[in-house]
This record gives C-alpha cells, structure tokens and sequence, in this order.
C-alpha cells in the first residue's frame, strides 16, 4: 500500500504502533552483591521497571527474597517524595491485609550510604520472591489458547483481590505485571504502591495505572489535590482485561496498535459506539464473566460479586449431573459441582462452545484462497471496529493484490499480497502472531500487519467524526492516509475508482 499521496514517499501520518522496549541486560545502577538492607542481603540482578530495579535477596536464616530499590538519582523531589509514599504504603497495606494470594512486603527502608551515591537515599523494600510475573507468562503464550494453568491463576486472584475489597482496599493498578507466580505456581497480586483505603465508596491515589487496564471512565476522572479517586469497579475492570487475556492466549478484549489505540476502542465501547466483542477463544464459562467485569456502566461493574462469578465459571459437573445436563433435566445443584481450582485437566469438550462467527465472514464459494481465510479471519477478530471484517479485508486484499503474494509495483515501492512498502510494513508488523524478523512478502505477516493499520485507521476516521460508509472511507485511509480523508471530507475522488472496485468485491462476498 501506497504509504502517502505521493508514490513512493513515507507516510508522515499516522504515529508508529509502540514498540516494546528491551529488556534491560543492565540495571540502571549497581547494587553490590552482599549489601545488606533491613538484615537481608542483595543478589543478583531480576529486572527493572519505570519505578526502581529488582533484586534477588536471602535473610539471616536463607529464606530467599526480593529487593525493589527505588533509585534517588533517577526521580525529582517530588517524584522522590512520591515513590517513599508508595512504599510505605505498600507496607502498611501488606501489614495489615495479609492473604495467601497477595505478596508480603517484609521491610522498607531508606537507604544512607554517602560511600555509595547511586545508592544514598534510595527506598528498598524487601519482599516475598516469586519465580515470574503473569507478563513473562503471556509474553510465551499462542494466541487463541489458553496460557496453562489460567483458570487456577484467576481463581486465586480473584481470592486476593476479594480479600482486599472486602477489607475496604483498592489495588488501583492491576495488571499482569503486578500478578506474581511463586516457585509451586501460586499467584499472588504484587505491588501495593497505588494501592488506597476507601473512604466511603472512594479512595484516593497519585494519577497512575496502565492504559491497558484501567476502565474508560479514569481519562475523564479529574486530579485533585489528593490525587484520582479510586474505587473497586476499576479493579473489576482489570481483573476481566485480565482474564480475558490469559484465557486467549494473551489477546486484548479491546484491541488496537498500541495501548491508546485500545483504550480509545474501550471508550467508544463505554459510550456505545461499539460493541464488546469477546475474542472466540474465550471460553463458554468466562464469557459471563468477561461481560460483567467489562460492563461499560461503572455503578453496575460495582455491584458485581466477582468471586460467585468465577465460582460458577470454574465449576465442572461430575459424571452423573453432566449425563443429567445432557438430558435437559435443569441446573446443577450446588452439591453436584466440582471446583477445579487444583489445575486438573478439564472434561472433554468444556470449551467446544464457541461464540456464533463475526458479522462478515467469508463465504464457503469465494474465490478468496482457502490458504490466506483463516490469517484473514484471524486478524479481522482482533479489531473491535464492528466494520473490520473478514470480507472487508478480503476485499481490500483483492484489489490490491489480487491474492498474489509476489505482487510489486517496484515504480511505488509497494510489495506482497497487502502492498506494503517496507518502512511502513515495519512499523505495523507488531500484529504479527510469531517472534522473531517479520516479512512484508510474507502473507500472514502482511496480512496480520494490513488488519493492525486498518483497524487503527478506523478507530482514528471516528475520531474524526465519521460514522457512515466507513469501508469506503477506511479503504481510502489505506490507499492514502486519514488525515487525507479528513481534508477532503470523504473518498478523494482520485482514488475513488480503486474504492468503488473494493465495494464490488466486498458486495460480492456478502458485505
């Protein structure tokens, strides 16, 4: 695809997908091995965040810990002042909310070290050690299946998470990062930092949390002068964010190019300009309770018993109430029901119930190859934009390349069956489903990329203001870029024919 007006040229227009930084092979200060704070010595290096780095520790018996040092020299004053808040109230918290499903913090401290000024200062907390996060989990999982153990992980969560709500607590930035997996596999919910007592049906805390997993209504919440109110609707939110993720392989239920492109889909879905659109992998059980925790009305999400909801979603029947459930003969007792909280395998088709295709599919006698249906598919249910459909893509497909996989118009630099010239490729082949180098003249990395961009420039057209013939005007955005469809208030008429061609194809495939 031509990436600008001009044939040839780069496309000034749209902002890259965020790219996901590296991890650190160095930490940003050294700590040396054996240095003692609040009677516990560091080890090695585990990692590094935006807010300090992570050590391996043993105390005086050898009982293996972590040390989360918040660095002075990295922060302002008043970022200083703010990270000694945060850990002291994460001691506080785990003092008095101690659970099995949420992290211990055993010690915070300030350090005083004039012989070490990287060190002077700085705020360590000594805590539980866990063997990974719920992120390094999802960072190995496949698509479209289930991450192991994730209904035993959610069960657990939501153990602690309901612990802390009924203590009268918010955690205030869940997400899998601060979701701890022990070395026997126990999650415990981490990093109490944000974490606030409610007072009344608020809390209170600085104006922090994951785009990815706060609700739509914390961009519009103001900031006072005791920080963003919080309350436990959020955490509900984020725990189905959450859930959806594991169950799908890592999939977000609002999906977009970067983090605010899927925070924008999760607020048009609040405001009811899109539908929420479960990815097909989640399972039968936890569609009631994804749906609940992602309701868009804040005060509903409230009243969710999220524990009865991930108790019914995790029971399995035994062998005499499942021949009765096959019978028709009604619901399960309470007594006939099993929790499979232990990580068992599951009966044989607990998850063959899958929700009805997405508007658009492509129909059984198309002439699109049964080789690219399924990678077309696939990236169409990734975007929430109920206009991104296989059949849109298919027919965008054909236009532009025909099916031809080895397509080039070397006068453009346009290449492969989405014609995509390669800087633009590179900066949206992050939809891509595999690790490693990606190839724009490969059709299922082409294609995956050509549904991350279009779903993008659908979210940005409605942005804009466009709610009517946005698979023409989509299809423009393509072929020139947004802000090009803006400016003429529609398809530019130089492009319309390439268009009107698009619509033919997509009105013969049933779009």
């Amino acid at each position: 695809m031509t990436p600008s007006d001009r044939p040839g040229a780069a496309r000034p227009d749209p902002q890259p997908p965020e790219e996901r930084r590296p991890a650190r092979a160095r930490p940003p200060f050294e700590v040396p091995e054996g240095y003692p704070l609040a009677g516990y010595r560091t080890g090695s290096f585990l990692g590094a965040g935006a807010w300090g780095s992570v050590y391996a520790a043993e105390g005086p018996d050898g009982t293996p810990a972590a040390v989360k040092i918040l660095g002075p020299a990295r922060f302002s004053p008043g970022q200083r002042r703010t990270a000694a808040q945060m850990a002291h109230s994460e001691l506080r918290f785990s003092r008095r909310a101690d659970h099995p499903h949420l992290i211990r913090t055993l010690a915070v401290v300030t350090v005083e070290d004039p012989d070490h000024p990287d060190l002077d200062g700085a705020v360590a907390l000594v805590m539980e050690r866990a063997a990974r996060s719920l992120q390094d989990l999802l960072a190995t999982a496949r698509p479209g299946t289930a991450v192991p153990g994730a209904e035993r992980i959610l069960a657990q969560v939501c153990a602690g998470l309901t612990h802390m709500h009924r203590g009268g607590w918010v955690h205030g930035d869940l997400k899998p990062a601060n979701i701890l997996l022990m070395p026997d596999g126990t999650a415990k919910i981490a990093d109490f930092g944000l974490t606030a007592e409610l007072e009344g049906t608020h809390a209170y805390a600085p104006p922090l949390g994951s785009p990815d997993h706060v609700p739509p209504e914390w961009w519009s919440q103001r900031t006072g002068a005791r920080g963003v109110a919080l309350r436990p609707s959020a955490d509900i939110w984020a725990f189905g964010v959450i859930a959806h993720q594991l169950l799908t392989g890592g999939l977000h239920p609002f999906l977009g190019a970067t983090a605010r492109a899927r925070s924008l889909a999760a607020q048009a879905y609040a405001r009811g300009a899109a539908p929420l659109r479960p990815d097909q992998a989640l399972p039968a059980p936890w569609r009631a309770v994804v749906a609940a925790c992602l309701t868009a009305d804040r005060d509903q999400r409230a009243r969710t018993d999220l524990a009865a909801l991930v108790a019914r979603a995790t029971v399995r029947p035994t062998g005499r109430h499942r021949a009765a459930a096959r019978a028709g003969l009604g619901l399960l007792t309470c007594a006939g029901v099993v929790l499979a909280l232990a990580g068992g395998p599951e009966p044989a088709g607990s998850h063959a119930h899958r929700a009805a295709p997405p508007p658009g599919a492509i129909p059984a006698g198309s002439d699109v190859p049964t080789a690219y249906r399924g990678m077309i598919e696939e990236t169409a249910r990734r975007c929430p934009e109920p206009e991104v459909t296989p059949v849109l893509l298919a027919a965008m497909l054909k236009a532009e390349s025909g099916f031809d996989p080895n397509a080039a118009r070397p006068e453009t630099g346009e290449y492969g069956i989405a014609m995509w010239t390669p800087a633009v490729f590179d900066a949206w082949s992050k939809a891509a489903n595999h690790p490693g180098p990606k190839s724009y003249l490969d059709p299922g990395d082409a294609i995956a990329a050509m549904g991350n961009y279009v779903c993008w420039l659908d979210q940005q057209l409605k942005r804009r203001g466009f709610s009517r013939d946005l698979p023409a005007l989509v299809t423009a955005a393509y072929r020139t870029s947004d802000k090009t469809v803006a400016a003429a208030g529609g398809v530019p008429e130089r492009i319309r024919p390439h268009v009107d061609k698009v619509l033919r194809y997509l009105a013969d495939y049933g779009g």
